[in-house]
């Protein structure tokens, strides 16, 4: 909603939108403009006659651009009640009510002390206002009851049509979904989730699956819905499509099956297929789609939360080619890869084939201290679990690489406690093999930090 902008006396002119239409209160609702000849505006229901409420159509349409006049320079929403003060400036009535009870006997615009502290209600505006939200609310109402329409059409269409028409189809079907609420719902409670599910088989090519998973992915699945999902075959379906889609069917797929699998405590199984984690450590490595990489990690993190499932990540060599990528990463993505690291270095393969990359050591040790608290948490964890393996190798490559200094930070910083005893003993691990003197001029500490 715009800024207020204070008016400017009777009689004056103002812009309330629609190509960019100007005029002033009376000959707006003279002419009928926006809705006015009367402002009454009524839903016919039969023999039923209800006026809309301006409280609800305000509400309903949040989002949509309101004329400056009609925001009350208080609160800086639309007005529902507005009454006008001796200075010539209008506000809500509860807004100014609650200024005077305050102990303020001024304009709160102009900041004028009152002559006179009646308030007048503002007709002409109030019918302005509610005039215009009804043309506003019913040409919504009709867009919505279109869009409801069509989708209904389309649904009995999916259910005649093979081939080509399918596709055409599922392709409207899913710009509609994607652009307006309304149609979402219509799809859930039409049977639409199980017609589009059922189009999804061993045979079903891809151009079909892509539509149908980019309309599936929008839509509220309940627990049935999920279910039949959930077939082995259709599974399948989905994780073929991530591999050979374009980059918006991809993050759809990764998307769906994310959905599917949140809150499961069983049938992971299902996901331990190596075709999809290649697929989608393909899409965390390209680096031109950043909400593919998003999209990847999210579900891999959600599979290596699993222990079962974290040899078969650590088994197609996920760990170095993760750690390659770190230095890539923009903050959201970087502490999902790191979660995956911690929760794959918690399995001795997983901490091995950490040691044996030589990028996780100088790639983590930079992450400490620069991103986040949490990001750091996970970062000391994973070098932890490199360094006890093999201390006299790994503390070495771990001082040269900064190590220590990055500790002491941690140390001295205001983390939580845990961090810092943590961190402690990292830094004493590391100190092993040097003397006092050796280990202070390998850190490259500044005097302070010696």
């Amino acid at each position: 909603m715009p800024m207020y902008q204070p008016s400017r006396g009777r009689g004056e002119e103002y812009d309330v939108g629609g190509g960019g239409q100007v005029l002033d209160l009376e000959t707006a609702v003279k002419d009928g403009i926006l809705g006015g000849g009367g402002g009454v505006v009524v839903v016919h229901s039969g023999a039923i006659e209800k006026k809309l409420s301006l409280k609800k159509m305000i509400e309903e349409l949040d989002s949509i651009e309101v004329p400056s006049v009609f925001i009350c320079p208080i609160s800086l929403e639309p007005m529902q009640d507005p009454v006008t003060l001796c200075t010539g400036q209008t506000y809500e009535r509860s807004n100014i009510l609650k200024w005077f009870s305050l102990g303020h006997f001024t304009c709160p615009t102009t900041m004028q002390e009152l002559w006179d502290d009646s308030i007048t209600p503002n007709n002409t505006l109030h019918q302005l206002i509610y005039s215009w939200f009804s043309q506003k609310y019913l040409a919504m109402k009709k867009r919505s009851e279109d869009v409801q329409g069509r989708v209904l059409e389309i649904l009995e269409t999916l259910k005649k049509v093979k081939g080509e028409a399918r596709v055409s189809a599922l392709k409207e079907l899913r710009q509609v979904v994607t652009a307006h609420d309304s149609a979402k719902k219509t799809v859930a409670e039409n049977s639409g989730v199980s017609l589009i599910t059922s189009l999804l088989g061993p045979f079903t090519k891809h151009v079909v699956a892509s539509e149908a998973i980019g309309i599936l992915v929008h839509l509220d699945l309940n627990s049935d819905g999920k279910a039949n999902l959930m077939q082995p075959n259709k599974i399948s379906l989905m994780v073929d499509t991530l591999n050979e889609g374009s980059i918006d069917t991809k993050i759809n797929c990764t998307k769906l099956l994310e959905m599917l699998m949140e809150g499961k405590d069983s049938e992971w199984e299902v996901l331990s297929s190596l075709s999809l984690l290649v697929g989608l450590l393909r899409l965390i490595k390209d680096k031109r789609h950043p909400n593919g990489v998003l999209s990847g990690l999210r579900l891999l993190k959600l599979i290596s939360s699993h222990e079962s499932l974290r040899n078969s990540i650590v088994g197609i060599g996920a760990i170095p080619q993760l750690v390659e990528v770190l230095p890539n990463l923009n903050a959201e993505c970087l502490e999902l890869a790191l979660v995956i690291l911690e929760a794959l270095s918690t399995l001795p393969e997983g901490a091995l084939a950490l040691m044996d990359c030589r990028s996780t050591i100088p790639n983590v040790v930079k992450l400490l201290m620069k991103v986040s608290e949490s990001c750091t948490q996970f970062a000391l964890s994973i070098l932890g679990a490199v360094c006890k393996l093999a201390p006299e190798k790994c503390a070495s490559v771990a001082v040269e690489a900064g190590l220590a200094a990055k500790l002491l930070l941690v140390i001295q910083s205001g983390c939580n406690p845990v961090l810092k005893q943590r961190s402690a003993e990292l830094l004493k691990l590391c100190s092993l093999n040097y003397s006092e003197t050796m280990f202070i001029s390998k850190c490259r500490l500044t005097k302070t930090m010696q």
